[in-house]
């Protein structure tokens, strides 16, 4: 096995300077560096990682922590955080909470004990500020992602989730639909109170009224609970077109129609939030509000790695990332 006296005496220098060019320390002339590198290169020889983040007090390891790795919005972000980390220098451990809050502590636990760098965060809900805290009391960076937390004070990257519904919504009211049905997430979760207050919204600027009878609140991974959707289509006013607040929510609000035979657009118009990747790109067909999911990934991951590396931030940043309305042939005008 080389180690770093070999490494020294090829290059003629001492183990202490073949340490400093490994961990990028002390003043080592440009030649010298050059020259250990190049025997480095030579005996094919890989610096112990262990023994770096010892020295620098750094890993070089980040987490990524998502809230649903089903779910195309999640992967596609999880790329871009991917990308940014991988030109900066750094590797990444995923994780995936399930939306589930025990889940996402038994993660976080295994962070503080993995002596990772920060952590890149999409929360599953309120109630995720505790495991924030913990992050934030062992001084671990992290970044939010996604979803906002009420008393958490850090960097966040966001959606637009209120300015996307009330678009969507607009669209259905446009087509002369005005028993609009929402199937929302938990309202424990920013984007599902924002998503509804888009949907309440657009209702107000159309001079409509909210029935609440037509709005239902689940776990954004309840798509395949039918009975949201019973509930809605036995209602003696039922809806003519349904708002589902993600991809997969839509997702299961279309499979049980067309178990119940019942088409779309035909018989309910459709519309939701996120697309599908490129497995969307096959068969396009739900009208959506799509996020720019490989963006939320990579600006994430640059605030993240910006704050480890100390480049003279102060303040927190707030990004917001705008969604596009996409029309497609799961909207109709009412007949």
């Amino acid at each position: 096995m080389i180690t770093i006296y070999d490494i020294a005496e090829k290059a003629g220098v001492s183990a202490m300077t073949v340490s400093r060019v490994i961990n990028n320390t002390g003043r080592i002339s440009e030649a010298t560096r050059k020259r250990v590198r190049k025997v480095m290169e030579d005996l094919h020889y890989i610096p112990n990682s262990m023994a770096r983040s010892l020295v620098l007090q750094k890993t070089k390891i980040l987490s990524l922590l998502i809230t649903d790795i089903t779910n195309p919005f999640y992967t596609t972000l999880a790329r871009g955080a991917e990308d940014a980390a991988k030109r900066a220098g750094y590797r990444l451990l995923f994780a995936n909470s399930d939306e589930d809050y025990a889940k996402e502590k038994d993660y976080v636990d295994m962070i503080l004990s993995t002596r990772v760098d920060g952590v890149l965060f999409a929360p599953t809900g309120d109630q995720s500020a505790r495991n924030l805290a913990q992050l934030q009391k062992h001084n671990i960076p992290f970044v939010v992602l996604d979803r906002e937390i009420p008393g958490i004070e850090a960097d966040v990257v966001l959606g637009d989730s209120k300015e996307g519904a009330r678009k969507l919504v607009e669209h259905l009211i446009g087509l002369g639909h005005r028993r609009i049905a929402l199937i929302n997430g938990s309202q424990d979760v920013s984007t599902a109170r924002l998503r509804y207050t888009g949907y309440c919204e657009a209702h107000s600027l159309s001079g409509l009224s909210i029935d609440d009878s037509l709005v239902a609140h689940l776990n954004y991974r309840d798509f395949h609970d039918e009975s949201a959707l019973d509930a809605l289509l036995n209602l003696e006013d039922p809806p003519t077109a349904i708002f589902a607040a993600n991809n997969m929510l839509a997702v299961g609000v279309i499979q049980s129609l067309r178990q119940r035979g019942l088409q779309v657009p035909d018989d309910l118009s459709v519309v939701c939030f996120d697309d599908f990747g490129p497995a969307g790109a096959i068969n396009p067909f739900l009208t959506l509000a799509s996020q720019p999911a490989y963006q939320f990934g990579l600006l994430g991951m640059q605030l993240l790695i910006e704050r480890i590396e100390g480049e003279a931030v102060h303040e927190n940043r707030k990004i917001i990332l705008p969604s596009e309305m996409i029309i497609r042939a799961s909207t109709q005008a009412l007949k």
